[in-house]
């Protein structure tokens, strides 16, 4: 572990040593440079900190302590705390007591203010996957597995590089959509026996959107009402083209995901856990408007399931997004010369990759999905690349960062209302 990592997952860096050497993290940084072996690891980082702490006056107590006063007291806080209690207030969330939890209780930090819905981004973020986060008004409970208290060091390892780079806030949300989307490889559901994938999909929904039902076809319908705006459908398919091997492995390279043996069922997992995952951030945009959702049966078969699909449902759409597509940053927006929408429709998209940060998604043609079916309802439809590649083999894989990048691109949409449209008009308005 490099020393620059290993003293931030403490409530230290480098720079600290810089300049004045009268703050608490400088004196305990000039003791840790005196002494080498005590940058082995986290056990002897943490043993030299307690060691530094008889021979530093603290202006303590650590418990309780003003962050906007003074230097904080990092000897005198829990060793497994002090670089998330260290690295919230640098990054403005501004805390007032701690305690690690001592290895058998939750641990707990006490914030100054209530945080906002940015801050609560943040700390989640920042939280591991073992690790359950509750914030309670001004209290953050972190709940980690029994004697693994050193979860809270990759939390504070987290909060460091954001700290340091904000933009890396984007590779923690990523890597919490992986765990989402590890869980949703693993549930079967083959062409036209999709009830398990739809039972278990429908309990998450309904937590989610304002109602959801079945239709005859078997899709699996929903919407959430956040305004008077335009009706916008999210669309997936639950079904995979064979049925998933069981026991098998997902094997993760970097940012790539595969199966062990036979498919790995990203075509379409990938686009539901998108799907999710936008519902989950909605209304925290200045969305206004209806979403729709609708998670089809049997595309991988001929696209029955949307072809079939409840006409009363669907009659107030005003645009129609399938994540549906392989690869990264296409929008698709045709099929062998049939026109999915009007070219101006697929620029919006384009847009909103410019407004996102991601500058490269383009407009393309591509292949059947269901995305051709509800433009032949004369609903403007695009397909969006849901990260995989090679569907339908053993060879399958899916680039995770890239999913993610799809919920971002589709988030900026709705948050910038790029789609505008008068209710039964299907009027839509490049900006």
């Amino acid at each position: 572990m490099k020393n620059n990592i290993l003293l931030a997952r403490h409530g230290l860096q480098k720079e600290d040593g810089i300049g004045s050497s009268q703050g608490i993290a400088a004196q305990i940084l000039i003791r840790l440079l005196e002494d080498p072996s005590s940058l082995e690891n986290d056990l002897t980082m943490m043993n030299s900190i307690h060691e530094a702490s008889r021979e530093i006056k603290s202006p303590g107590p650590g418990m309780l302590v003003d962050p906007l006063g003074g230097d904080l007291p990092l000897t005198d806080f829990d060793p497994y705390i002090r670089g998330i209690v260290r690295w919230l207030n640098e990054v403005g969330i501004h805390t007032f007591g701690s305690c690690d939890g001592h290895g058998n209780r939750p641990a707990h930090i006490f914030l100054k203010k209530f945080p906002n819905s940015k801050q609560i981004e943040i700390i989640k973020a920042a939280v591991p996957a073992s690790v359950n986060c509750r914030i309670d008004g001004k209290n953050v409970r972190l709940a980690y597995p029994q004697d693994n208290q050193m979860l809270l060091l990759e939390m504070a390892e987290n909060l460091y590089q954001v700290y340091n780079n904000p933009g890396y806030l984007k590779n923690l949300q990523a890597e919490n959509f992986k765990t989402q989307l590890i869980e949703w490889l693993n549930i079967p559901g083959a062409s036209t026996d999709e009830r398990a994938i739809r039972l278990i999909l429908r309990n998450k929904l309904n937590r989610l959107v304002d109602h959801t039902f079945i239709d005859k076809k078997g899709n699996l319908l929903g919407f959430m009402e956040c305004g008077t705006g335009p009706t916008i459908l999210l669309s997936a398919h639950m079904d995979t083209v064979e049925e998933i091997v069981p026991d098998r492995k997902i094997i993760e390279e970097g940012t790539i995901l595969r199966s062990s043996e036979g498919i790995l069922g990203a075509d379409d997992r990938a686009g539901i856990v998108s799907i999710l995952s936008i519902l989950n951030r909605v209304r925290k945009t200045n969305f206004n408007g209806t979403i729709k959702v609708a998670f089809t049966v049997e595309e991988e078969i001929g696209c029955r399931g949307s072809s079939g699909i409840d006409m009363d449902f669907i009659e107030d759409v005003d645009a129609a997004i399938v994540i549906d597509r392989r690869g990264n940053r296409d929008i698709v927006t045709s099929n062998a010369g049939f026109p999915f929408c009007p070219d101006e429709f697929g620029r919006l998209f384009e847009q909103a990759g410019k407004l996102s940060g991601i500058e490269d998604w383009q407009v393309t043609p591509g292949g059947i999905s269901d995305a051709k079916v509800f433009a032949n309802y004369d609903i403007p439809s695009v397909n969006l690349s849901a990260g995989y590649q090679n569907e339908h083999t053993d060879f399958e894989t899916v680039d995770y960062l890239a999913t993610f990048e799809t919920v971002l691109l589709v988030e900026s949409l709705l948050h910038n209302k790029l789609i505008r449209s008068e209710k039964n008009s299907q009027s839509i308005e490049l900006l």
